[in-house]
């Protein structure tokens, strides 16, 4: 998985950097406020920050182990997403590492997921995101989590 991680890592980078030598002249580029206006119009509305950096509004599947990706939200079913909080159902696929992570299995938790404390994004300033997950589950779960668990998400 972190050997999947690292090449998606590398293509997006070359992608970005290819995009940038091959760009518009600065003459083609629109003008400074124009660029402000669409920022601002987009920071109206919080966004949820992926493990690539790219903000995500009502994604469907989401990352909560970047690194080993042993955690994943999927099937998200958005109810809410506003300045307060985004409110999901779906479904947390969680790696039980028995007898170690390589080796185990996945298995799926019914979740509902909340977003909330809306903050500037330290990458983007103009940009608000949601800073906390929490996550309830309301039958089963993984046996290391409570009914209830909440996380910081990366800035």
């Amino acid at each position: 998985m972190q050997l999947r991680t690292l090449t998606m890592t590398v293509a997006l980078f070359a992608v970005a950097t290819l995009a940038t030598a091959t760009g518009p002249s600065s003459a083609a580029r629109p003008a400074p406020e124009l660029v402000t206006q669409t920022v601002q119009t987009r920071t109206v509305t919080p966004v949820l920050v992926d493990c690539l950096w790219h903000p995500r509004v009502r994604p469907t599947d989401f990352m909560l182990a970047c690194g080993d990706g042993n955690s994943r939200l999927a099937s998200l079913h958005w109810t809410r997403w506003d300045a307060g909080s985004a409110r999901a159902e779906g479904v947390n696929w969680v790696n039980d590492c028995k007898p170690y992570c390589a080796a185990g299995h996945f298995h799926a938790y019914p979740v509902t997921v909340r977003l909330d404390r809306s903050r500037p994004w330290k990458k983007q300033p103009k940009v608000s995101h949601y800073s906390r997950i929490t996550l309830t589950y309301p039958a089963a779960r993984p046996e290391q989590f409570g009914p209830t668990v909440s996380y910081p998400l990366w800035d």
